[in-house]
């Protein structure tokens, strides 16, 4: 027993010192976090001058493109699309969806949605893949250069985004405010709430919380490089093609795991000034891009091994520590889990070991054996721990800021499977990164299995009509209070003013099919099915102004100019007993549709 206390002892020692140094590390950067939390609210001196509603809708109109690189993400583009293209209606953004020749399932679904939403933009990239995420992105980036000549349009932000991600509706507005003064904006990102029982997803959810509260804001107060989160994050066209000018046309890195974390470097190393848009609610939620991480322990494993590659050991190999004194601090902070992930599972079995040896000593009255053994460890032992219970309150306040006190009381148990989680990635990306340098083979794309979250858990809101109006530049402001103050009480707003010649038909029913997420245009003869228009007797047809038109897979397709009712779908249920799927299509459209086929 004497021997196994001895080798214990000699193992906990220089684990513990190293723990503690760490854990200075992350007091230090606490202390920092209260220091400007305290500057700010006691003496009204902020880090981060947040502005007034007037000054955002002053700012000038942007253009937006927004990037998506895909591989094998045909299960979720479409939803996502779906979703997130009535978000982004106040800058008419256009979304450039990036696919290899070789993924024919996500160019098919890409297509389809390219189809239904004119501003979806199919980028194909030259040559099989995967390759990297940075590779397909710059391929983007050229499509999205023809489509500008094609057009006679120019692009003047880049924003990136992952096919998983729910775009908050307000992200935009502020980017464009934003981009007036900085080069790179980056907008919060945060997983979406999911049960207790996800103790690996509710990881993500603790550690996201901690890192956008307190490290990233701390980061931007002392002046140091913002690593982009690669979802969220905005380049002005200046900042990119001074990249491309310097980087062999590569705004992105082909060769890197982490581009975000790469072009947060090398933005701020030229001197373009760079923004972490703060955490706050904002229209009745928080200002950030949500999404699902992976919930599995061996999915986890495959995305963090790809931030460990990236962030660390290609950085490390790339730059080695040479850097300004400002910026080496925060590489010894992105580096230094490296060693520490390898180290805690076996420091949190040897702590275990320990506990239980001091405990029964207390109970016995026995001298604690390894105590005796290295008198300092006592003392080790109680800064330890003393530190690491504050930084699990410090986490554990983070993340009740986001998703309450109950999420919260689990910050310890999942910080737990974090350290065995982080260890395991770590383990496996020095195995990958060895055996491709050993050999001479890139780094690719290592796939993260997505899932795009169901409508009960986006909360979506429904943007009143006269402002998708006036956000998508069909009408002005004044129109739409015109209107409000002068139609009849039973008129709508856009019978008003297409009445008035104010707005036309099309831009009408193109700003329905946005604001209630509906595919608009009336389906060709190739689509419909004589035998389908009938699935619904015609007086029921004719009330609710529908023609059904299709039946696949058990769902009814229906088209029509009314915007579909909980009424309207329950009638059509009960005679058809099929899933309905509903299609905008124009009155005019209509009336020529209900002359073919329901006469």
């Amino acid at each position: 027993m004497y021997t196994l206390d001895a080798w214990i002892a000699a193992w906990l020692v220089p684990l513990a010192v190293y723990v503690l140094l760490s854990g200075l590390d992350d007091l230090f950067l606490d202390a920092a976090f209260v220091y400007r939390w305290v500057v700010f609210h006691w003496f009204g001196r902020p880090w981060f001058s947040w502005p007034t509603q007037a000054e955002v809708d002053a700012a000038p109109r942007r253009r937006i493109a927004i990037f998506v690189p895909l591989w094998h993400e045909h299960a979720v583009i479409g939803s996502m699309l779906g979703r997130n293209i009535p978000a982004t209606v106040f800058h008419a953004a256009e979304f450039f969806v990036g696919a290899y020749p070789n993924d024919w399932q996500t160019v098919a679904a890409v297509r389809e949605a390219a189809r239904k939403f004119p501003r979806v933009h199919l980028a194909l990239c030259p040559h099989d893949g995967p390759t990297s995420k940075a590779d397909c992105l710059n391929w983007i980036y050229q499509r999205m250069l023809a489509h500008e000549e094609r057009h006679g349009v120019r692009f003047d932000m880049v924003v990136t985004h992952d096919a998983e991600d729910v775009i908050h509706p307000e992200s935009l507005r502020w980017i464009n405010y934003f981009a007036g003064s900085h080069d790179m904006v980056q907008v919060p990102v945060l997983p979406l709430a999911t049960p207790l029982r996800q103790w690996v997803h509710g990881l993500y959810c603790d550690e996201f919380a901690e890192f956008q509260t307190k490290d990233i804001p701390v980061r931007q107060m002392w002046g140091s490089f913002l690593p982009g989160n690669g979802v969220g994050t905005a380049f002005s066209r200046a900042v990119l093609e001074k990249l491309a000018g310097t980087h062999s046309n590569r705004m992105f890195d082909p060769e890197c795991l982490t581009e975000d974390y790469e072009n947060g470097w090398r933005i701020h190393a030229m001197g373009c000034p760079q923004v972490f848009v703060p955490l706050r609610r904002e229209g009745g939620g928080l200002l950030a891009t949500r999404e699902y991480f992976p919930h599995t322990f061996r999915t986890a494993v495959r995305q963090r091994a790809r931030w460990v590659m990236g962030i660390v050991l290609q950085s490390w190999e790339r730059r080695g520590w040479q850097a300004p004194a400002r910026q080496l601090y925060w590489l010894w902070r992105d580096r230094k889990g490296v060693l520490g992930n390898l180290l805690t599972p076996v420091l949190n079995l040897l702590f275990l070991c320990g506990a239980a040896t001091w405990v029964e000593s207390e109970l016995t009255g026995r001298p604690w054996s390894l105590g005796i053994q290295h008198p300092a460890l006592r003392w080790l032992f109680s800064a330890t721990f003393v530190l690491s219970g504050f930084q699990m309150g410090v986490r554990g306040l983070c993340s009740r800021r986001i998703y309450g006190w109950r999420f919260a009381m689990g910050v310890p148990v999942r910080a737990l499977v974090g350290n065995w989680l982080n260890c395991a990635a770590t383990a496996r990306a020095l195995a990958l990164y060895c055996d491709a340098k050993i050999h001479g083979r890139p780094l690719v794309w290592v796939k993260t299995e997505h899932a795009y979250p169901n409508p009960a858990a986006l909360e979506i809101e429904i943007l009143p009509l006269g402002e998708i109006l006036v956000g998508s530049q069909y009408v002005m402001q004044a129109d739409v209070d015109e209107a409000l103050a002068s139609k009849a009480a039973d008129e709508r707003i856009g019978e008003y003013l297409v009445r008035r010649g104010r707005l036309s038909e099309a831009e009408l029913y193109l700003a329905l099919s946005l604001q209630r997420n509906l595919p608009l245009a009336a389906p060709d003869a190739s689509e419909i099915s004589e035998p389908a228009t009938r699935a619904v007797p015609a007086e029921i047809s004719r009330r609710w102004r529908v023609l059904p038109y299709r039946v696949v897979a058990g769902q009814l397709f229906v088209a029509g100019p009314e915007l579909p009712c909980d009424e309207m779908t329950e009638d059509l249920q009960r005679c058809s007993k099929m899933e309905v799927r509903f299609h905008l299509v124009t009155p005019t459209d209509y009336a020529e549709l209900a002359r073919i086929y329901l006469t």
